[in-house]
């Protein structure tokens, strides 16, 4: 544990760490487009090392540690930031990982790896604000980290993983950072691995919440993995007869992720469309992975209406799941979640009283099918969904103050499929967009606004089927506001992706290209942007700038272009095959 000297900040240190790394080797430097940390880098700041650890075979083996908050800083709890600096090595050939981090029982993070290639390998470093899970970092508890990676014939890579936390100290310029008074994990309780469940079968849980609370925002954190982890590829059951085996899954392309207060519908989430770096083309996702990879969204709820109900002393369930368009509203195998509730107490310490007074909230989506089987067999499917949800509630915190809590979600999903010239041709084109609003007595809550349009085009390129190429347009606008002590922020990413691929008994090979247009906003007045580009693992262009643009330019090394990189094999959408 020490203090980091002036305005010496983690964001310049790993640029120089990296910076440096790739002046001696040709290093392949990998990253996700997101904002530097909105945190004060003018504050004395206090670092720790949480973990280090190599996950070679490590399947069902996570790394837990036992971690004391620093001092140093000021009294635990008190920071005005807390930030995480996750840096990897890797070597070899591997596929992607999922990492989850899990503090105090709660999912903190959701990440994976960035997959390694031979000779000098590759390195990624990425900073997360979890400012948020303040009081967690305040107290010691038990910290895991469960990386699941397979050492068998030819996968070989390894993850060296280090990761440290910095403490960014209050004081009168920076205060104390807003924060909820107790977090309850939605989670397995594991304490020695990762604390998501697997679902389906619906993952339930019996939680009790403090008597005197008075606000409850739930965040979910979900991946689609296995035969879900296309699932926006995934066909309506009523077509898959008219395509040949081998093309797709069924259970259609909407998912929807529920969270339910004893069996009674609180919200849902309509997910962002996480491409991992193996997925598809992976050359298209060197050196700048999809956006998501390395920090995958989460979603808040405001659960406020069913404070009357939780707060009576008994255990309560929360349950989540994730539901298809389908009549039977099935999905394939499986989804990882988990959630957590930040809970605000009134301070007399006194019970919270009050009632729900408007419940309009259909256990699930009203969705619809439609579709076409031509002559020439091209198939085109389009699956919709609408989905609506006002609930309203009076309470009455121990204090007096009552308040009048409104929270409704107004959400569509729209996805079109289309199977053309002897499947050889699979074509994407998927909207989800939406608002969630709470408000209490009137002034907002809770705000998220959000459009997710995607589009791909997958073709393979000759009889043989072992080569391919897929072009992707994929978007992430949203404006989020999660819960009055939790920093709100406007992201708007567009990434224009592409990539090639060819399999051959002399080894795989590929190229591809990589666009991104970001810019990042919050209520802090923080601004953040960057345009950059990636062609054959080289950046070819890159600009940085607004209040969090950081001072030092990173450098990157120069691969040959000319000829093609060497890739391990992907994975491939439904129930696709390389070659015959």
């Amino acid at each position: 544990m020490f203090p980091q000297l002036g305005r010496f900040c983690s964001i310049a240190a790993a640029v120089l760490m990296l910076a440096s790394l790739a002046v001696r080797a040709a290093v392949l430097v990998d990253f996700q487009v997101a904002q530097p940390p909105p945190l004060p880098q003018d504050a004395k700041q206090c670092t720790v090392q949480i973990l280090q650890r190599t996950f070679g075979f490590s399947f069902g083996l996570a790394e837990v540690v036992e971690f004391t908050p620093p001092t140093d800083c000021g009294d635990p709890g008190t920071w005005a930031g807390v930030s995480l600096n996750f840096t990897v090595t890797s070597n070899g050939t591997q596929f992607d990982r999922l990492g989850i981090f899990t503090f105090h029982n709660v999912e903190i993070w959701r990440t994976s790896t960035p997959e390694p290639t031979r000779g000098d390998g590759i390195i990624w470093t990425f900073l997360k604000d979890v400012t948020r899970y303040t009081p967690l970092f305040a107290k010691p508890g038990t910290f895991i980290l469960q990386l699941d990676n397979l050492l068998e014939t030819g996968l070989d890579g390894q993850y060296a993983t280090t990761l440290h936390a910095t403490f960014f100290a209050s004081s009168e310029k920076h205060p104390p950072a807003p924060q909820a008074n107790e977090i309850v994990p939605v989670s397995t309780l594991a304490n020695d691995t990762g604390n998501d469940a697997s679902v389906p079968p619906v993952f339930s849980l019996n939680v009790t919440v403090p008597r005197n609370a008075v606000q409850i925002f739930a965040e979910l954190y979900a991946s689609g993995n296995g035969n879900e982890e296309f699932w926006y590829f995934n066909t309506a059951n009523q077509f898959v007869p008219s395509l040949p085996d081998g093309v797709t899954f069924g259970n259609g392309p909407f998912r929807e992720v529920r969270l339910l207060v004893d069996g009674q519908l609180a919200g849902v989430a309509f997910p962002y469309a996480v491409i991992f770096t193996g997925g598809i083309v992976p050359t298209a996702w060197r050196p700048i992975t999809s956006f998501g990879a390395l920090d995958l969204p989460t979603y808040f709820l405001d659960l406020t209406p069913f404070v009357p109900i939780l707060t009576d002393g008994h255990p309560h369930n929360i349950s989540l799941d994730v539901a298809s368009a389908e009549d039977d509203h099935a999905i394939n195998q499986n989804w990882f979640v988990s959630g957590s509730l930040q809970v605000v107490t009134d301070p007399s310490g006194k019970p919270t009283a009050g009632k729900i007074t408007r419940y309009d909230a259909a256990p699930f989506a009203v969705a619809k099918t439609t579709g076409s089987v031509g002559k020439n067999g091209d198939v085109n499917v389009t699956v919709s969904a609408t989905r609506s949800i006002h609930i309203e509630a009076e309470i009455t915190g121990g204090s007096g103050q009552t308040t009048h809590v409104v929270w409704t979600q107004n959400l569509e999903f729209s996805n079109t499929q289309q199977f053309l010239d002897d499947t050889s041709i699979q074509n994407v084109i998927q909207t989800a967009h939406g608002t969630f609003s709470s408000t209490h007595n009137g002034v907002s809550a809770l705000e998220d606004t959000f459009s997710f349009p995607l589009n791909i085009n997958f073709t393979v390129l000759d009889p043989s089927g072992d080569s391919f190429v897929a072009t992707f347009d994929h978007s992430y606008d949203r404006t989020s506001h999660p819960a009055p002590f939790i920093l709100g922020s406007t992201i708007k990413e567009r990434q224009l992706a592409s990539g090639f691929f060819h399999e051959a008994s002399t080894g795989n090979t590929g190229n591809g290209t990589n666009s991104n247009t970001f810019t990042y906003v919050d209520t802090a007045g923080n601004t953040f942007d960057r345009e950059v580009t990636a062609v054959n693992n080289n950046i070819t262009a890159d600009h940085q700038g607004g209040t969090l643009a950081p001072r030092i330019s990173q450098a990157f090394p120069s691969f040959d272009t000319q000829t093609p990189f060497v890739v391990s094999k992907p994975r491939l959408p439904g129930a696709r095959k390389i070659g015959n």
